[in-house]
């Protein structure tokens, strides 16, 4: 009998440190070759809009919160990914002749570019586009270079 609880407690022992460097083991890193379990992949990031909210690929996008005299409309999206995303589409801008709420609306075919990545300060987690570029394809603006940018709200 007494054999018997010396062998179960050797076992038991010999047990608790194979566990101890098993879990040892697994926490150092892997060989090179070695399997590892797929990461999850990163959200692309989003575009903030005047009203905070995240959107990916969004068809039309106010430029001009305070009083929607910029938006773009009509947006085709041909890449959105973890560093950038482009799209074409048309500005619409108000001429504010002779005052906005008199103005007239004139439609400039863009190409609309956003970069430089960043984590959102609402949401640290999610990353958000801050930097947007236009390039007008034909007419622009009056006043307006060829190729502008803004930088994002965070």
């Amino acid at each position: 009998m007494r054999s018997s609880t010396a062998r179960t407690a050797i076992t038991l022992c010999a047990a608790a440190s194979l566990a101890a460097v098993m879990g040892t083991a697994s926490a150092a890193p892997q060989a090179p070759g070695a399997v590892r379990a797929p990461q999850p992949k990163p959200s692309a990031p989003v575009l903030v809009d005047c009203l905070w909210k995240p959107d990916v690929r969004p068809t039309n996008f106010i430029l001009a919160c305070g009083d929607g005299n910029s938006r773009l409309v009509s947006l085709h999206w041909s890449h959105w990914n973890q560093s950038s995303a482009e799209a074409r589409g048309v500005n619409v801008v108000n001429d504010c002749k002779p005052y906005c709420a008199a103005g007239r609306f004139h439609s400039y075919p863009v190409v609309v570019k956003l970069d430089h990545p960043q984590s959102w300060k609402k949401n640290p987690h999610q990353r958000h586009y801050t930097q947007m570029t236009l390039v007008y394809t034909h007419d622009r603006p009056a006043g307006f270079d060829r190729t502008v940018s803004y930088p994002l709200w965070n």
